[in-house]
């Protein structure tokens, strides 16, 4: 195995890691939300965050490392139409994803406090958890897009 094909494995495998945990992330917030049950929310929450900062920060810092230096090794400009594509639906993610971060930690925040209290999930829990859902679905639908696009590489702009 040459250094273009090392990079090229890093590259792939960053992909499953940020679909994957991001698919997993998302099964087990909504899963556990379902429930209504404050701390079992607050504990899968927890776990959540964790995740997101060990596998998906990870990963997202090194795709765009990983993308650039096998388009240069490769000798594909980025300026090329599905890499520019590409490039254009990472930003958008990640537009998306770094809020979410944040919500999540919040609607743990919350969660952690109903359960303490014995009390019901907030209004405020409520609204993060519908704001957290209406970033994930784009979000998600843009990274199986860019995956796709990593994939066939078609002409676009030619």
């Amino acid at each position: 195995m040459d250094w273009i094909d090392l990079v090229r494995v890093l590259h792939v495998l960053g992909a499953c890691v940020l679909i994957g945990t991001g698919a997993g992330i998302a099964f087990f917030m909504l899963m556990a939300h379902r429930t209504g049950d404050a701390a079992r929310i607050a504990h899968t929450a927890t776990v959540v965050v964790v995740a997101d900062m060990l596998f998906t920060a990870t990963a997202a810092i090194a795709q765009p490392v990983t993308g650039y230096i096998l388009a240069r090794g490769l000798g594909w400009s980025l300026t090329e139409g599905w890499i520019a594509l590409s490039l254009a639906l990472y930003v958008f993610i990640g537009a998306l994803w770094l809020p979410v971060v944040a919500i999540q930690a919040r609607m743990r925040d919350e969660a952690i406090a109903s359960a303490r209290a014995g009390a019901p999930l907030t209004a405020r829990y409520q609204r993060l958890y519908r704001i957290w859902f209406a970033c994930g679905v784009p979000a998600f639908a843009a990274i199986l897009a860019l995956l796709s696009l990593m994939i066939v590489r078609p002409a676009i702009g030619y």
